[in-house]
C-alpha cells in the first residue's frame, strides 16, 4: 500500500511494538518521508539501496515502535542502547499526517526504553535548519549542540595496515575477547560507552565487519563498525563506518589516521569505491584530519543532547558516528 495514501485526520493514533509484517511499509514511509522533507523529486527513491528500517529492527526488535492510524502503520522509530549512551531514529510519519502530533507518541517508547536501560546521555541527530524537529526535541530535554558532518571519499588502495584483525575471521572465543577489549576501549572515551549491540548485528545480520586494531601488549587501539554494501545502512558500492574510535591519550592522533587506513582497506577488499564517516564537529582535529584526506560533506546535521554536555563530542575524542 503506497504510503502517499490518505487517511482521517480524527482517527485515533495507536504505538505498538513494530513487527516483521510492518517492515515493507514502515521502509517505505521512512523513504517518502525523508525524500518529502528534502524535495527529492521522486522521494519514495531516497537512501537507494541503503537499509535504516530493516537492520534496525533486527538488531533490537523489542526497540522498534509503529504508529498506526485505522489499522495502517503510518510512522515509527527506533531505539539503541550504546551502554551509558543511548540515541533514537530514524523517527519518521507519512507526510500527509505531519503536525498532528504522531512523532510525539512515537517518543514516548523510545525514552521508556532509555528508562529501562539506564543510559546517561541521551542523544538524536535531525536537521539544523527545522525549528519543528529542533521544539519536538527539545520538549523532551534534548538540547542542540555542535553540527556533525556525515562525510565521503573516493577509495584508494593503499599499504596493509599492521595490527589490522576483522572480527568476522576470528574464532567464537576470540570474538568474545574482542568484545571485552572493545568495551575496555568504548570505557576509556567515554564511561559506560559499549558498542557490543552494534558489532553483533552487522556479524549476525551479515552488513559488513568490525575492524579491530592491535596495540601494544592486549589492548585495542582502534575499533571501527563498518556497514557495506547494498542492504546494510551503507548503500550499494559504500563503506559506512557506523561507529569508529581510537584509545584516548598520547599518539591518539596517529592512532586515529590508522584507523582511518584500516578502515579504507576494508572497503578496498569489498570491491567499495566510497568511503562514509561522520563526525561531530566539536571534535575539532579529528574533523581536520577527515577533510585533509579528501573527505567531503555530503550531509549535514546537528546532534541534540540530553543533558546538555558534550558527552564524548569534545576537541580530544577522535570518534566517527553520527546517530541518524
Amino acid at each position: 500500500m503506497s504510503a502517499a495514501k490518505r487517511t482521517s485526520v480524527a482517527a485515533p493514533v495507536s504505538v505498538r511494538p513494530l513487527v516483521e509484517p510492518d517492515l515493507e511499509q514502515a521502509d517505505e514511509i521512512f523513504r517518502v518521508a525523508f525524500g518529502t522533507f528534502l524535495g527529492i523529486p521522486e522521494p519514495e527513491t531516497f537512501f537507494g539501496t541503503a537499509d535504516y528500517v530493516r537492520t534496525r529492527w533486527a538488531a533490537d526488535p523489542q526497540a522498534a515502535f509503529a504508529a498506526t492510524v485505522e489499522g495502517e502503520v503510518v510512522g515509527s522509530n527506533f531505539a539503541a542502547d550504546w551502554g551509558s549512551v543511548g540515541y533514537f531514529g530514524p523517527l519518521t510519519v507519512r507526510p500527509d499526517l505531519w503536525d498532528r502530533g504522531i512523532g510525539r507518541r512515537l517518543m514516548e517508547p523510545v525514552m521508556d526504553c532509555f528508562g529501562t536501560w539506564e543510559n546517561r546521555h541521551l542523544g538524536l541527530f535531525t536537521f539544523a535548519h527545522s525549528p519543528k524537529h529542533l521544539e519536538l526535541y527539545r520538549r523532551y530535554g534534548f538540547w542542540p549542540r555542535f553540527l556533525t558532518a556525515i562525510m565521503r571519499k573516493q577509495v584508494a588502495v593503499g599499504a596493509a595496515v599492521p595490527g589490522r584483525v576483522l572480527y568476522g575471521g576470528l574464532t567464537a572465543a576470540e570474538r568474545s575477547d574482542a568484545l571485552g577489549l572493545g568495551r575496555a576501549l568504548t570505557e576509556a572515551v567515554h564511561e559506560g560507552l559499549s558498542l557490543e549491540r552494534e558489532i553483533t548485528a552487522v556479524q549476525a545480520q551479515g552488513l559488513g565487519d568490525t575492524v579491530l586494531l592491535e596495540g601494544a601488549g592486549s589492548a585495542l587501539d582502534g575499533l571501527a563498525v563498518c556497514h557495506c554494501g547494498a542492504g546494510s545502512e551503507a548503500g550499494e558500492d559504500v563503506c559506512f563506518v557506523k561507529f569508529g574510535a581510537v584509545r584516548p591519550g598520547p599518539d591518539a592522533a596517529d592512532r586515529f589516521e590508522r584507523l582511518l587506513d584500516a578502515c579504507e582497506q576494508l572497503a578496498a577488499e569489498k570491491g567499495l569505491g566510497h568511503l562514509d564517516a561522520g563526525t561531530n564537529l566539536a571534535r575539532q582535529d579529528a574533523y581536520r584530519r577527515m577533510a585533509d584526506r579528501g573527505f567531503r560533506t555530503w550531509l549535514q546535521g546537528v546532534t541534540m543532547h540530553k543533558p546538555n554536555e558534550p558527552g564524548y563530542s569534545h576537541p580530544d575524542a577522535y570518534v566517527i558516528d553520527d546517530w541518524r
